[in-house]
């Protein structure tokens, strides 16, 4: 088998073990959130920072959810990093959000913090003060879903199928949940380019 093959496989093996069931609760308490006019703030690091741009415009553009990412702001990202420690930057700046009982935050991520092993502690207290607030919290994580697993309200844990792959496979599967996401009939609020100039 080549290794293509062998990625490939991989893929259908861990689209085998998704939790449907999660990703269409998900779906529901996504439509909840617009209904009650809340905003979604989008936090991730590295490739899942890039996800989360992607994730924004689709919120914001096919579903009419108010949403953001703080990692769309090099300035502000760099000036808190720089004067505050990267491990604040993520809750200061929903600090400023004013984050509220009324908002969510989706959290995309390989490992989903870990503060033992000092993983990604700015996200680890960004959910702090989201469960201080009264938030929502939903995630898209991998290997055993870290501290969002642990205290998010619905969060799919990307299934680790190869050891090996786990930050690839977490990575694209984020993209391929949110992408299911914002075509469910119960979000879907506007018609996509491509899909509106069909015959």
């Amino acid at each position: 088998m080549t290794y293509t093959e062998q990625h490939l496989t991989e893929t259908i093996e861990v689209v085998r073990q998704l939790d449907a069931a999660k990703i269409e609760q998900m779906a529901h308490e996504l439509a909840a959130l617009r209904e009650r006019e809340g905003r979604l703030f989008f936090l991730g690091v590295g490739g899942s920072a890039g996800n989360c741009s992607h994730a924004v415009n689709d919120f914001r553009k096919i579903v009419g959810i108010e949403a953001y990412a703080p990692t769309d702001n090099v300035s502000e990202l760099t000036a808190r990093t720089n004067d505050e420690g990267w491990h604040t930057i993520f809750r200061e700046w929903l600090i400023g959000s004013r984050l509220t009982a009324k908002d969510a935050v989706f959290v995309f991520s390989v490992g989903g913090g870990n503060l033992a092993k000092n993983i990604s502690p700015n996200l680890v207290g960004a959910l702090q003060l989201a469960k201080e607030r009264g938030a929502r919290i939903f995630g898209v994580v991998g290997r055993d879903g870290g501290y969002t697993g642990q205290v998010g309200d619905v969060v799919v844990v990307v299934p680790t199928v190869n050891a090996e792959n786990v930050t690839p496979h977490s990575e694209a599967f984020q993209a391929v949940v949110w992408h299911l996401l914002v075509s469910h009939p119960a979000l879907k609020a506007r018609q996509t380019k491509w899909e509106s100039t069909a015959p």
